[in-house]
């Protein structure tokens, strides 16, 4: 048989921004300069879970080369989310922090350091709550809501899923499995920290430059928030240096560098710290699971019955997405024919977690590998025959 030869397929490519990348010259967001910038920073809590009483913004607004300063009552009253089940987020909250990090306040100055120091300046009095750090404790306590929204207190969303009768299943399998396993949260860690650079022109168009992964929901955010019409907004995805997911939601920072800019009349740039990126993160959700399994003396699955509880931090972000996935693919990589699913997305005083690679699916794949394990070495199986 002849081998064609294509001019495309089978042929090695260029990689177009290659070259830039490898000589320098690709600009990352944070490495954008504009005349007359100013520099931004947030004032974020250190409480996990608590009420704002009172924030006195005048010291720092007093500190030479400070250009503005913004809490959240300088902003609309609307609350954001990636999905539009999950509207909870304040871009600068104004009554009640729900997680160390959440930002009360921003500042625009000269430069950085004079924005940082003018932050130390701005006093916060916080009225202290309990505060809810884990699957188990945020369900003991249910008078200790993070939101009044949800499927129950402090739970985000409850789904389920099941098809094929389970408990015939088990009754008909050689061998039932009950296991129980936790899986730690991780974050993505990217090379580039989130960065964004705000510009509100003299035409009274702003232009947003931003290290995201989704510039049209920041465009649609920005254009619900700051009350304008979406033809007045441009959101540029500037190259981005990792993401993972990381980048998929938008963020405070996009929204006060945009107000900051539009009070300062200067452009605003705003790169966050690597601590500021842990509280943004969005990264692996902790999952809590509980599995049972039937299995044939020959290694076969005669069903399977899967409950998981997700550690969703303090805000939605993608999370009813990702509580679903972690019981609807379950059946994606092994022959199931009865399942049932249970999962609940519960909400916690800690960083959200959302969308980082593989969105809910890598926590189950873990625990039902190690379940198969166990039921092979019982079976004497390899497990690789299973």
């Amino acid at each position: 048989m002849k081998k064609e030869r294509f001019s495309i397929v089978g042929q090695s490519l260029p990689k177009i921004d290659a070259w830039a990348k490898v000589a320098g010259e690709t600009k990352y967001a944070d490495d954008l300069i504009l005349p007359r910038m100013a520099h931004a920073k947030l004032l974020r809590s250190p409480h996990p879970h608590a009420l704002i009483k009172r924030i006195d913004t005048s010291r720092a607004k007093s500190l030479p080369g400070v250009y503005a300063v913004i809490t959240g009552h300088d902003l609309p009253r609307v609350k954001f989310g990636i999905l539009p089940v999950s509207q909870d987020e304040e871009a600068l909250c104004v009554e009640k922090v729900r997680m160390v990090g959440d930002a009360v306040a921003a500042v625009a100055a000269a430069d950085e350091e004079t924005a940082e120091r003018a932050t130390e300046l701005i006093e916060v009095e916080y009225e202290p709550l309990r505060s809810l750090m884990s699957i188990e404790e945020a369900l003991a306590h249910p008078e200790a809501r993070i939101h009044e929204y949800g499927d129950g207190p402090n739970v985000h969303k409850a789904v389920s899923l099941q098809f094929g009768d389970v408990e015939a299943a088990f009754a008909r399998a050689d061998l039932v499995r009950e296991d129980a396993f936790f899986f730690e949260g991780n974050t993505h860690l990217p090379m580039e920290q989130h960065a964004a650079v705000a510009h509100w022109g003299a035409d009274g168009k702003l232009t947003l430059w931003s290290s995201t992964q989704t510039p049209h929901y920041v465009h649609r955010l920005l254009a619900k928030i700051l009350d304008l019409p979406p033809a007045h907004i441009r959101v540029i995805a500037a190259p981005v240096g990792g993401g993972f997911g990381g980048k998929l939601d938008p963020f405070a920072h996009e929204i006060a560098a945009c107000r900051l800019s539009q009070l300062t009349g200067r452009p605003v740039k705003i790169t966050l710290t690597r601590e500021e990126v842990f509280y943004v993160h969005r990264g692996r959700h902790p999952v809590l699971m509980w599995i049972k399994t039937g299995f044939t003396k020959d290694g076969a699955i005669t069903g399977m019955h899967f409950r998981s509880w997700l550690d969703g931090g303090a805000y939605g972000s993608y999370g009813v997405a990702s509580t679903f996935y972690t019981g609807a693919l379950q059946t994606v990589t092994y022959k199931i024919p009865a399942y049932k699913f249970e999962g609940a997305r519960v909400f916690t005083n800690k960083p959200p977690c959302g969308p980082k690679r593989g969105h809910g699916t890598p926590q189950p794949r873990f625990a039902m590998e190690c379940q198969i394990d166990k039921a092979a070495e019982q079976l004497g199986l390899d497990p690789a025959e299973m």
